[in-house]
């Protein structure tokens, strides 16, 4: 068996090097003392709440707790998402709002008439409304 080229040694030695230099700038970072210590805002969805009955088409205030609101919040845009069972859809029924509104009007989509359906609502973090069931005809 042959000693090991120079080649070999130097790829070796690179690998060795890089991979440090990747630990290294992996590490997190101290950030400046300067900002503002941010608060994660988790207002509970009041409406719609277990037992509630929606009909495609129609239109509901969405409505949260705003309580408790942190002065400083992180994110104050709110979404509102449709979820289905265990799965939030891609429905967006509304978006670009402000969280301490505490209510937001949607319009109920044309999805297939179910009773677990429940409301996502964004801002700095997600939070899910009951489950409540929407009816409607089953043609699209």
């Amino acid at each position: 068996m042959s000693a090991p080229s120079v080649f070999m040694k130097f790829a070796f030695a690179f690998a060795l090097l890089a991979s440090w230099a990747q630990l290294v700038l992996g590490a997190p970072v101290a950030v400046g003392a300067s900002l503002d210590k941010r608060d994660v805002f988790v207002p509970p969805v009041l409406y719609p709440h277990a037992g509630t009955v929606w009909y495609k088409g129609q239109r509901h205030n969405v409505t949260w707790d705003t309580t408790n609101a942190p002065v400083n919040i992180t994110n104050k845009v709110g979404t509102i998402l449709l979820r289905k069972g265990d799965l939030t859809t891609p429905v967006v029924l509304a978006s670009g709002f402000d969280i301490l509104l505490g209510r937001i009007e949607v319009t109920v989509p044309w999805v297939l008439p179910d009773s677990d359906y429940s409301i996502v609502l964004f801002g700095d973090s997600g939070n899910f409304s009951p489950q409540f069931t929407i009816k409607g005809p089953t043609v699209f």
